[in-house]
């Protein structure tokens, strides 16, 4: 932890120039009815969460009753239980039809199959009531080890669910279908029958299709894509990235981003637009929306660009509608001291607009980042700026993956008429450590165009979503992987303390901490809510938070 001065910041309002902006009044737009009228397309309960994001607008406003603002994981106090998970936990949870998944590794060792002494994936299927595991879908690591698949990191990602089916990327870099019944059902679904046994404890695979031998893809470390669909059409970040050495990317040609039909697995369209360029991995989730009259599905690129394609297709082939770098054009990406960075946030839309921050590898240190709000009815490259040689001012020349622009080479920089940012935030002070933007893998939550978003460096800034107007930030003290929860007039956010924050959102001109609790153990995954309970996975352990309820003390 950062030994420091816990500070209250109020940020002056006059440091930042939007470049153009959506001006509208906070009642206009209600992103949690939005979030509604998602899942009620879903086949789940109208207050379930059942997808990162809760659905594929990715904000995580929830709708929700009265939400705790005190509780215990030691006596128990208003906890309705908890269960106890493996020793890493980056798997954000994900509730729908009365049941609580959750992606982490097998430390626990649920089935006898897999003692806690094997290395595996894991992806358990809690009951919503009591607790009660259900079955365990389990993925083997890779023999080709850490460049493929980091030991003890488990399941990354978030599943998604519709009905009875729920689709996830495993750490093997595989796109499986499965489903939610398990084999209580008595029933192996298919066409996929070849599990290793039918035990009332293991996962039903519905369906199965292998990104590294299928697709030529070589994910970097693990996978890490909350898939989201539309229809039929499902969307995957392949996380295709670079070699072990961290110096080429072996499969520049496999892609990056994916369409697939959801009931089958069969590729519908894939791209590759990142190619050579991928800087390290290929970590964020797709986001969905319709915009601008338009279907669009946007991925973000593991070589910090934004790209949108039409969630159709074009016969069988991607079709781009526009992409956007999200680092400027001198930043320069080395393994120390990077100032250009990929994208391992999600996207989110709100409003019309588009979200989404830069960041890095946790290991590979803090840095500056930047935010962006990004108009998607722009087509092409819509960057804010574009590169020319002095020699031909007449056409942009393509992008590079470690400097997009290069002086010394005769590289010059011009402002983009057709630029789609809308503002871009770095902080008030670049100066200043705590009024700075730093490298993020969080995504932002906003409702009543409040904007939160939390970074490495332990900051959590609230903006004005219309402007990039920021209200203040605050030191947590600890590193934040995490995202926020916008409940109940509430923002909760964790950090790697094990800390959890709570503030109260209607006050936006200045900040007000309603409370700070411990879990226990760190905190990398972010807060949900889903029928009137918060669910928070700490490193080892899933709490499922309600008021008025008892549980057994954690021991």
């Amino acid at each position: 932890m950062r030994l420091a001065v816990k500070r209250f910041l109020l940020i002056p309002t006059l440091s930042f120039v939007g470049l153009g902006s959506h001006v509208a009044s906070a009642d206009d737009y209600d992103p949690t009815a939005v979030a509604r009228a998602g899942i009620a397309k879903m086949k789940v309960g109208a207050k379930d969460w059942p997808q990162w994001g809760g659905s594929p607008e990715r904000n995580n406003v929830p709708a929700t009753g009265p939400m705790p603002t005190k509780f215990n994981v030691k006596t128990g106090a208003n906890i309705r239980w908890s269960m106890p998970l493996g020793s890493e936990t980056y798997g954000n949870p994900v509730i729908a039809n009365s049941k609580v998944y959750v992606g982490t590794n097998n430390g626990n060792g649920y089935i006898k199959r897999y003692p806690n002494v094997v290395d595996l994936g894991v992806l358990l299927c809690f009951d919503e009531k009591d607790g009660k595991m259900l079955w365990q879908h389990s993925s083997e690591k890779l023999p080709t080890g850490r460049v493929h698949d980091w030991p003890n990191q488990g399941i990354c990602c978030a599943p998604m669910i519709e009905g009875d089916r729920l689709w996830y990327v495993t750490s093997r870099g595989e796109v499986v279908c499965l489903d939610t019944e398990g084999f209580a059902d008595n029933e192996n679904d298919g066409p996929f029958t070849k599990e290793p046994n039918d035990n009332k404890d293991e996962a039903d695979v519905v369906w199965r299709l292998d990104m590294m031998a299928d697709l030529n893809v070589s994910q970097h470390n693990m996978c890490s894509c909350s898939v989201t669909a539309v229809g039929d059409f499902l969307f995957v970040n392949s996380s295709n990235g670079v070699d072990d050495g961290h110096l080429t990317v072996p499969e520049e040609k496999a892609p990056s981003f994916l369409c697939l039909n959801k009931q089958t697995g069969a590729v519908l369209w894939t791209d590759n637009s990142p190619g050579a360029n991928i800087l390290h991995g290929q970590w964020s989730s797709p986001t969905a929306a319709t915009l601008g009259g338009q279907d669009q599905v946007i991925f973000g690129g593991g070589d910090g660009w934004l790209y949108s394609f039409d969630s159709k297709g074009d016969a069988g082939k991607s079709k781009l509608l526009w992409k956007f770098d999200c680092n400027p054009k001198d930043s320069i990406y080395r393994l120390n001291g990077a100032t250009r960075n990929h994208i391992i946030a999600t996207p989110v839309v709100y409003d019309g607009m588009v979200y989404v921050a830069v960041g890095e590898d946790p290991e590979h240190g803090e840095g500056g980042g930047h935010l962006w709000c990004i108009d998607p009815t722009k087509r092409g490259d819509v960057s804010p700026s574009l590169v020319f040689k002095s020699t031909d001012m007449t056409k942009p020349i393509p992008p590079k993956r470690k400097q997009a622009m290069v002086a010394t080479d005769g590289d010059v920089e011009r402002d983009n008429p057709n630029s789609a940012a809308v503002w871009h935030y770095v902080g008030n002070n670049p100066k200043d450590f705590e009024s700075t933007m730093h490298r993020t893998c969080g995504t932002v939550a906003i409702k009543n165009d409040l904007l939160y978003i939390a970074d490495f460096s332990g900051m959590l800034h609230c903006l004005n979503a219309k402007t990039g107007v920021a209200h203040w930030t605050h030191d947590m003290l600890a590193s934040s992987w995490a995202s926020p929860l916008i409940a109940d007039g509430k923002v909760y956010i964790g950090d790697e303390d094990g800390d959890i924050l709570i503030f109260d959102l209607a006050v936006a001109a200045k900040i007000n901490i309603i409370a700070e609790i411990n879990l226990g153990s760190a905190l990398y995954t972010t807060p949900v809510a889903a029928n009137d309970s918060i669910y928070i996975a700490n490193r080892n352990r899933l709490f499922a938070i309600e008021a008025g309820k008892q549980s057994e003390p954690v021991k």
